[in-house]
């Protein structure tokens, strides 16, 4: 016996190609990305938004992986989930706190 794979990505015939995936998305505003993303167009779109879209199906039904690994087939630029930006040491000083330091800020007995 042999174990189920699991649901594949089903693509509609028009969509196996590059042009019936920019046709599929055209007039679709992209999510916030938060994931993986593919570039279609000018414009960074979700991989689980984009296969929802492509195929008709649930988001649930395929993987990330499975969109990302079609789209790249297809020609188009995939890119990792984004990098969250770093934050910040509550103890260090912002730039505007460092020159005013530097160039000396007046006292109270001076205002």
């Amino acid at each position: 016996m042999t174990a189920a794979a699991g649901p594949a990505l089903h693509l509609g015939a028009s969509a196996l190609l590059t042009h019936g995936v920019l046709d599929s998305m055209a007039g679709v505003r992209p999510e916030i990305v938060t994931g993986d993303c593919v570039t279609i167009g000018r414009r960074r779109c979700p991989v689980m938004q984009v296969g929802e879209v492509i195929t008709g199906q649930d988001r649930r039904d395929c993987s990330g992986g499975e969109v990302t690994r079609a789209m790249a087939r297809l020609g188009f630029t995939c890119h990792a989930r984004p990098e969250a930006a770093p934050i910040p040491d509550a103890g260090a000083r912002s730039p505007l706190q460092a020159a005013s330091e530097a160039l000396g800020s007046p006292g109270l007995q001076d205002a």
